[in-house]
């Protein structure tokens, strides 16, 4: 395969290795340069109650919030920040205030006299978003530039006067028309609208600044940050970087799709701190973001730094690794899951009830749910019972050599131990190897094997991702067309941990087109149904394999119209049986119906009890009553053909 020369966005692809960053001071705190990643959230109160706030924000502190961020929708908002944070410091608090800021540039520069850090969004603070597609000549997208310029710069000056630092927070929802039209919903786009911006602050000579690109299509969202370090590097710009997945949801969905985002650009080493935004409390969401930072605090690093990348595969844009169909595993079949029962001593029909498959002994039948794994591997051990149609069994080669009735058994080899042996399958035979099979074996030949091979990509690389992504793009040069298999090994970690790591460490991968299937194993950590729950979760949260509703549920905020846990909750009990459906759920308007774009149906609150409903981006229903809003939703569903009953 042809190598393709691309701009590097990291220092090093193969190693661990934390991207310099400019150190930027928000108050007392240090973010960026060699300082910690750290980690914040945002209040959901009303910014008018300032006693609620303050409780909020505590807890939030107390929970490990080393930046706590407040809604300014308007002037006065941004008043009462000074109150805000007045009480808290007369409590002992000291933790930095940010600001967060919409349409409104008077209420920045007041909040931005007040609170150590404002975070405006470059798709709305001067700009427009109706959707609507303008036509601009160069002269015209120039005049809308000077515009823009005119409404910004006397915000950054306030900054630099008082010593506060700005996020310049591009949201892939709330991209504005202007930017739209030039470069449509893209991460290009995206890294443009919040270019305009930085040029102007540096024009003033203002540099106390933090970045984000947030989406939440982790593909978007990865894509966009990477191309925003590669272009600021052409422009001798280092500012540090914000992670986030915005409208992420809540319970295990929000944790995997915030991990595969997060945790995709924390192993190439970038980001500086991070938000996991979940549809619950903010302070719950402390301790996922501590999770997801601390595993990089001991991470051996490399000194190593590139300057130009010649690779087989795209980092900027999405393409699924070109592999040969095996059975049901490469070509265009979805990526395929694999449960691991070697360390199970009897395994019997009622053992694959966590994997999806639930056997009725009066109809002598198999019933299998959306997420029933495609494989599962027993080692050693053969099944004493007819097992379902659809699912595959993984042996050792030895005990597959020794079978006689081979009927969907299929052997695992040991790399060039496939050459030597004399049993295989005339169908499908995985061939496990790691990194030193494929760079330092040169018996291990991977142009004389069959194309029933599925290799099996290992790793007990402490920066595994790196190392099996090297694997595959080495696989990739050779032009080997060979499904693969990504396998991940877990010890010693809590089941928590185990559902982040592995959302890390599977997720980037396939948000780079690399692999056909996935195989988590993690004895005693987690039960069987978690650990198959967590593999079909990254698959759905990496957009590779849907097997149920997508919710987009941004996290509650002092915006929000609605009790939005409760609406999801409510929303969820009702539609969670529609697979492939994707519903967002957005409690007001600031980047609702943007990041909810590529959703099938929209629930978004547009009023104090007033709720707007939505097929795609366009208004179907405006302004109906909270109370008869879910059943106005389903109905809408069904009027459109995407409703069945649950089973």
């Amino acid at each position: 395969m042809a190598l393709t020369s691309y701009r590097p966005y990291c220092n090093d692809l193969s190693h661990y290795s934390r991207f310099a960053t400019r150190a930027v001071k928000i108050g007392d705190l240090w973010l960026g340069g060699d300082h910690p990643i750290r980690v914040q959230s945002m209040t959901t109160t009303d910014t008018m109650d300032t006693i609620a706030t303050v409780a909020q924000s505590i807890r939030m502190i107390e929970a490990g919030c080393e930046l706590v961020r407040i809604t300014a929708p308007s002037v006065n908002e941004a008043r009462n920040l000074e109150n805000i944070k007045r009480e808290l410091r007369s409590r002992g608090y000291a933790t930095p205030l940010v600001a967060d800021i919409h349409f409104t540039p008077n209420a920045a520069e007041v909040a931005a006299r007040i609170v150590e850090k404002v975070r405006v969004n470059p798709g709305n603070y001067a700009d427009k978003k109706k959707f609507e597609t303008i036509d601009y000549t160069d002269s015209a997208y120039h005049e809308e530039l000077e515009r823009i310029r005119e409404r910004f710069t006397p915000l950054v000056r306030i900054c630099k006067e008082h010593g506060t630092a700005m996020r310049i927070g591009t949201n892939h929802g709330s991209l504005s028309d202007r930017i739209l039209s030039r470069y449509g919903d893209t991460p290009l786009g995206m890294v443009e609208s919040a270019m305009e911006f930085l040029r102007i602050c540096e024009d003033e000579g203002y540099h106390n600044l933090v970045l984000s690109m947030k989406a939440s299509n982790t593909q978007v969202m990865v894509q966009a940050y990477r191309l925003l370090v590669a272009t600021m590097q052409e422009h001798g710009m280092n500012y540090p970087l914000h992670l986030g997945v915005t409208e992420a949801g809540d319970g295990e969905d929000g944790r995997i799709k915030s991990a595969v985002g997060i945790g995709t650009l924390l192993e190439d080493g970038l980001g500086d701190t991070i938000r996991v935004s979940l549809t619950e409390d903010p302070e719950f969401e402390i301790p996922v973001a501590k999770a997801l930072a601390e595993r990089y605090s001991q991470r051996k690093k490399s000194t190593e730094k590139a300057a130009g990348w010649e690779l087989p595969y795209s980092p900027y844009d999405y393409a699924r690794r070109d592999t040969h169909e095996v059975i049901n595993i490469g070509g265009k079949n979805v990526p395929r899951v694999i449960a691991d029962y070697s360390s199970k001593e009897n395994i019997t029909a009622a053992s694959l009830f966590p994997v999806g498959y639930t056997y009725h002994v009066a109809s002598d039948k198999w019933n299998l749910s959306d997420q029933a794994c495609d494989f599962i591997y027993t080692g050693d051990k053969i099944l004493g019972f007819d097992i379902p149609g659809t699912l595959g069994i993984i042996v050792n080669s030895a005990v597959f050599a020794a079978l006689t009735d081979k009927d969907r058994y299929y052997p695992l080899f040991c790399a060039e131990e496939y050459f030597r042996a004399i049993k295989k399958s005339t169908q499908l035979n995985f061939v496990a190897i790691d990194r030193s099979s494929i760079f330092n074996n040169p018996a291990f030949d991977t142009s004389n094997l069959d194309n029933t091979v599925v290799l099996l990509v290992d790793t007990v690389a402490e920066h595994g991702m790196a190392d099996e992504r090297d694997i595959v793009a080495e696989l990739m040069k050779r032009d080997c067309r060979l499904p693969v298999i990504l396998k991940r090994n877990y010890s010693s970690i809590d089941a928590e941990k185990l559902q982040l790591y592995a959302s890390t460490d599977l997720g980037g991968l396939l948000l780079d087109g690399m692999g056909d299937g996935i195989w988590i194993k993690a004895p005693g950590i987690a039960s069987e149904s978690t650990i198959n729950s967590t593999g079909f979760g990254i698959l759905q949260a990496t957009r590779t394999r849907i097997s149920k509703t997508e919710y987009i549920s941004c996290p509650s905020c002092g915006r929000t119209l609605f009790d939005l846990q409760e609406t999801t909750a409510k929303i969820r009990s009702r539609t969670d049986h529609l697979k492939g459906v994707k519903i967002g759920i957005m409690g007001c308007i600031v980047n609702g119906p943007g990041e909810m774009a590529d959703a099938d149906y929209g629930y978004v609150g547009t009023g104090v009890g007033k709720i707007t409903l939505y097929k795609g981006r366009e208004v179907v229903k405006r302004n109906i009553e909270e109370t008869s809003a879910v059943d106005e939703l389903i109905g809408l569903i069904r009027e459109h053909g995407d409703w069945v009953e649950k089973p």
